[in-house]
């Protein structure tokens, strides 16, 4: 039977509630409308979630793993695809050449020769600008572009991610590191060319001016680590959980713990009071004062981390306070 309110879901379950959900992408439209910005599936995982962007006007993704962009495809929507990260698997991708536009991040003559190899068309040059990850040197990036193009590839730009300031919390410090770490990259435009250059996320949107397309994702479902930035999103992203155990000491029990939660960034937090600890199924609370919660009670509990936390379900379901609206099934799982 189709469950029509929280009561008859299945625990622990993803709750987005749609209020919350459509004022998140409401207010990132009027900063970054249409080609400005890449939304990144990597936050969400679910291509019914990207087909509400793209109806938006968001018609170019980027992506994290291969899958992601080969579910991406299936679903239809592979008019601008790119996928932003390195990998030596690009032969999974240009099997997909006829179908869709996809352009894959490089910094490496092994990884452009992976995009070669595996008959990827087109490869965008990710450039170091600060983060300690992916990415090449200035100096390295104008030469990976002459043997791209001599190889018959198109080359799209560059890209740097400058994820080590999204959560500065400072707006003027922010935006001065953002600027110093643009620099970099647009160095490395000057010398490699091409139409694009891409960066950016959910925590520095406002204040990366250099871009031309800013890659942002967990602004759609938000979480509380992103929450204490100030951002004009709210957290629409919760998982539903429900009591199985009460002490007389003073705690309850839910059923969701670490394999419903991503614990990276701290646990997970909870409105009406204090989240103890998390173990493998279970979340211990501590009574709040005046609370009378019993088993079979049903608790919504705040993600710290959107991204890996959607990655361990399966669907999440579009809620209406405690009416359910739609299902959306979480499809560009794995890798």
């Amino acid at each position: 039977m189709t469950p029509e309110t929280i009561d008859q879901l299945r625990t622990p379950a993803l709750l987005v509630e749609s209020g919350v959900f459509d004022h998140n992408l409401a207010t990132m439209d009027k900063v970054l409308p249409g080609a400005r910005l890449r939304p990144h599936v990597k936050a969400f995982k679910s291509t019914a979630i990207a087909r509400r962007l793209a109806a938006d006007g968001h018609r170019g993704f980027c992506a994290a793993t291969v899958a992601e962009v080969e579910g991406m495809v299936a679903a239809g929507m592979g008019d601008d695809l790119l996928l932003a990260n390195e990998t030596l698997q690009a032969e999974r991708l240009g099997q997909l050449s006829d179908k869709a536009e996809i352009t894959v991040a490089i910094d490496s003559d092994q990884t452009l020769d992976a995009a070669i190899s595996g008959g990827v068309r087109s490869v965008i040059v990710d450039v170091e600008v600060g983060l300690p990850r992916c990415g090449c040197s200035v100096d390295e990036a104008p030469r990976l572009a002459d043997r791209a193009r001599a190889a018959g590839l198109m080359v799209m730009g560059v890209m740097g991610y400058e994820g080590h300031l999204m959560m500065v919390r400072d707006p003027q410090d922010k935006a001065a590191q953002v600027e110093a770490c643009m620099a970099t990259l647009l160095s490395a435009h000057e010398r490699v060319g091409g139409d694009i250059v891409s960066g950016g996320g959910t925590g520095t949107f406002a204040a990366n001016k250099w871009v031309t397309e800013i890659q942002a994702g967990s602004y759609t479902l938000m979480d509380t680590d992103y929450d204490k930035l100030g951002l004009p999103f709210q957290k629409a992203l919760t998982v539903l959980t429900t009591v199985i155990s009460v002490s007389k000491k003073g705690w309850l029990v839910v059923d969701g713990g670490l394999k419903a939660f991503a614990m990276d960034h701290g646990n997970p937090s909870w409105t009406d009071g204090k989240v103890l600890f998390c173990s493998d199924e279970h979340t211990t609370l501590a009574m709040p004062e005046g609370g009378s919660y019993a088993v079979g009670d049903k608790i919504r509990l705040f993600p710290a981390h959107v991204d890996p936390t959607v990655a361990k379900h399966q669907q999440m379901w579009l809620v209406e306070d405690d009416q359910i609206r739609d299902c959306w099934d979480i499809d560009l799982r794995h890798w």
